[in-house]
């Protein structure tokens, strides 16, 4: 037994954890809901502290805006799989690991499937469908889930459904409306923050996992990077919240709507002069732009008559893709007629295309 733990002798010295929490790590089956700022180090540390299974679920590329808070990847992997470099890469951390890769989004139509196989859910992603989704799920089936999130210089932790204690929902009950929560592409992230958030994740599991310590049960931890004050938010269960035998019939969200898109390298090559609108902030544009874009911010859209000629396709762009698609869903909804196209990954994306 001592042999086979021999790696972990730092932990298992402890007299509080020993071999028998060392032992519950190695039996432990965890899935990590996405591989980037948050999901790389938990991954890390969990697999080096001996987590036994870690399941990957991300459907995401590497690019280039990633990499100054997603530190498991580099500049030569830029456009591979998340989930493919991460395994790699894991897997020579520590041999002992199950790496289960799983290349996909986490829709209503897979989540009960994917997480009835796993002890404990971490959410690393960074949207609102997803992580409901993710709440109803694990309440349906019962599992605890490990939640993070990032806003500016500050962070969030907690824990939802552990021992039948609150729920994500009795925390937030309603998802927030589109435009209501701005998210890192506009406002931006200090590439550190993530680390920090990401580990107390990996801290949390630990403890769900083992039983050691006070887990963040029906409390929410908020930590400000720049002052590093902590501060602990107490709530209550919501019993309503617990009842949950089934899933949403969607999840989906404005932001999530389904619109019409072209790749950035497609939009690149179109031949002829193109409409292209950009709805990113004054700031974003002024600092970087398409010689061709009409400049119209997500909340000018209303003036949109007198700058576009809807009679002709219309490109959308923004930074990433996310408020060019909200843009195109809007105008699409306002002039059914009209033809509008996202351009995915914006910004960020073209300039890994066209230098």
């Amino acid at each position: 037994m001592k042999d086979k733990y021999a790696k972990y002798k730092r932990q298992t010295v402890l007299k509080s954890f020993g071999l028998e929490k060392q032992e519950k790590l190695a039996k432990s089956q965890v899935l990590i809901v996405g591989i980037g700022g948050l999901g790389i180090p938990v991954a890390q540390y969990l697999n080096a502290m001996g987590v036994g299974t870690l399941g990957l679920l991300d459907n995401d590329t590497i690019a280039l805006h990633n990499l100054q808070r997603q530190i498991l990847y580099s500049e030569e992997e830029v456009g591979q799989s998340k989930v493919a470099v991460a395994a790699k890469k894991l897997r020579a951390q520590n041999r002992d690991t199950q790496i289960h890769e799983i290349h996909s989004m986490l829709t209503r139509d897979n989540a009960l499937e994917i997480i009835a196989a796993y002890d404990l859910v971490v959410d690393a992603t960074d949207n609102f469908a997803t992580r409901y989704l993710i709440n109803d799920a694990c309440v349906v089936l019962s599992k605890p889930f490990v939640y993070g999130a990032l806003h500016d210089f500050e962070g969030q932790v907690s824990v939802f459904n552990y021992q039948d204690g609150p729920t994500y929902r009795c925390l937030f009950p309603n998802p927030p409306k589109a435009g209501e929560v701005p998210n890192c592409d506009v406002n931006g992230i200090l590439g550190v923050l993530p680390g920090i958030i990401g580990n107390l994740q990996a801290l949390e599991a630990v403890k769900v996992l083992t039983g050691i310590g006070e887990v963040l049960s029906g409390k929410l931890l908020l930590f400000n990077g720049l002052t590093h004050e902590n501060r602990l938010v107490q709530f209550k269960q919501n019993p309503k919240n617990k009842t949950l035998k089934q899933l949403e019939a969607s999840y989906e969200t404005p932001e999530c709507a389904v619109v019409a898109t072209i790749t950035a390298e497609a939009y690149m090559k179109l031949p002829g002069t193109k409409q292209l609108l950009d709805v990113r902030t004054h700031e974003e544009f002024e600092s970087d732009h398409l010689e061709e874009a009409i400049h119209l911010p997500l909340n000018e859209l209303h003036e949109v008559q007198g700058h576009l000629t809807l009679s002709q396709p219309t490109y959308i762009i923004c930074q990433s893709g996310k408020r060019s698609e909200l843009a195109a869903k809007k105008l699409s909804d306002a002039y059914p007629e009209a033809q509008f196209y996202s351009v995915e990954g914006g910004m960020n994306e073209i300039a890994t295309v066209w230098p």
